[in-house]
């Protein structure tokens, strides 16, 4: 009897002596022997932590109750979203980096545009990895600039795209019939209609965003995307727009003396009646608001006729995760056609697959989609849709304004 319990118990440290390494290999750094199933077969059983922004509600609860209910279901791997502003997820990668840490909690990152470069550069991420995700291969145009570049700034397969965002204006048409689509025209409403009207604080996305779409009305947004990181170069080349603000500034709202802290910030704003515009990078999220009562029904959105900044935000892995083979999987799923249209149709986030790579009945699928009331049909949504200015020069754009145009 104890003969027959030895050869058992020799038999199932053999096994374990092979799926062990397997398990260890496909968490450790590298990946690039395994197939995607091998992925899967280490990433069973697995914990996989979500650093991410953590003040979109809707977003979170389609995070709860969709995205990590299916990775269970399919991968047994369990999503655990933990809320933090990237700057702080910045912060604790630099800490682990510099104490030489051999692991890390931060095992799938949501990021983009400047903070991705400073990543980048600092080494924090894992990659690239692209090339292990099967849906990326197969619904995603590779060759995209939107898929290769963010923020002007090289992706080399270091993070997935999540999602894409386009500003818009918001206004309540049945108490502003007006609609100013030009620089010219919000200039000609500000003065017309004194306090009304307002932007966000830089460095607030939405606020900055503003900004450099006011640039791109100015100077042609190619100008930009060889301009030297220099800030003189960079305040000569806008010097025409800082000179706009400046003289919009006495109309707006608080006369420009002040400037709301952020996006949410201006929604209050624009929620009591205080201004008739808000800006959001969220193209589709005046559905919500609507439905919810929020705003009113005849609240419309709008975007300006030269068109309007859009970016894609992304995902990404920290390089000392140990759950790397967990993260993989769970990006990839991410990019399934089946979670792109969820996300459509529950939360209204523009897709990232590739249109012309669906099939007949997904591309159905996708456009039997009603974003809802308010919403811009998402053909002329896209058709209005610029390119962002490279990371680089984000950063010194907001400077010279707080300098510029806060300063005075």
């Amino acid at each position: 009897m104890k003969k027959k319990l030895l050869s058992l118990w020799l038999v199932v440290l053999s096994i374990f002596s092979i799926l062990s390494p397997l398990a260890a290999h496909a968490q450790s750094d590298d990946l690039d022997g395994l197939s995607f199933e091998e992925l899967v077969e280490a990433a069973d059983g697995s914990t996989v932590n979500f650093y991410g922004w953590g003040g979109d509600e809707t977003l979170n609860k389609w995070l709860d109750e969709v995205y990590g209910p299916a990775l269970k279901e399919k991968y047994n791997i369990t999503l655990n979203r933990v809320p933090m502003d990237i700057d702080q997820i910045l912060t604790q990668l630099s800490n682990e980096e510099q104490a030489g840490a051999e692991e890390s909690e931060i095992d799938m990152i949501w990021i983009n545009g400047e903070n991705f470069k400073t990543a980048r550069e600092n080494d924090f991420l894992y990659g690239p990895f692209l090339d292990k995700l099967p849906n990326f291969q197969e619904y995603y145009d590779a060759e995209n600039p939107e898929n290769t570049h963010d923020f002007g700034y090289p992706i080399e397969g270091y993070e997935a795209p999540y999602s894409k965002a386009q500003l818009v204006m918001i206004k309540d048409g049945a108490k502003t019939p007006e609609s100013p689509k030009s620089a010219q025209e919000i200039l000609e409403y500000a003065k017309a209609n004194p306090g009304q009207f307002t932007y966000p604080a830089l460095p607030d996305f939405t606020g900055s965003a503003f900004v450099r779409n006011i640039i791109y009305e100015f100077v042609d947004y190619e100008v930009f995307q060889d301009t030297e990181a220099d800030k003189e170069v960079v305040k000569e080349a806008i010097q025409p727009a800082i000179d706009y603000l400046n003289e919009l500034a006495p109309y707006l709202w608080s006369k420009g003396t002040s400037y709301p802290a952020d996006g949410p910030a201006l929604n209050n704003l624009f929620m009591d009646g205080e201004v008739a515009f808000y800006q959001t990078y969220g193209a589709y999220e005046i559905a919500n608001s609507i439905t919810d009562g929020a705003y009113p029904e005849t609240a419309e959105s709008y975007v300006l006729d030269k068109g309007t900044i859009g970016n894609t935000s992304f995902i990404a892995v920290g390089k000392r995760s140990s759950r790397k083979a967990a993260a993989l999987v769970a990006i990839n799923e991410m990019l399934s056609p089946e979670m792109q249209l969820s996300k459509y149709e529950q939360i209204g986030e523009i897709p990232v697959v590739d249109n012309a790579k669906l099939t007949d009945e997904q591309k159905e699928a996708f456009n039997a989609v009603d974003p809802g009331p308010g919403t811009i049909d998402q053909a002329d949504l896209l058709d209005h849709r610029l390119p962002e200015m490279p990371a680089a020069l984000v950063p010194i754009i907001e400077e010279i304004w707080q300098e510029e145009v806060a300063g005075k």
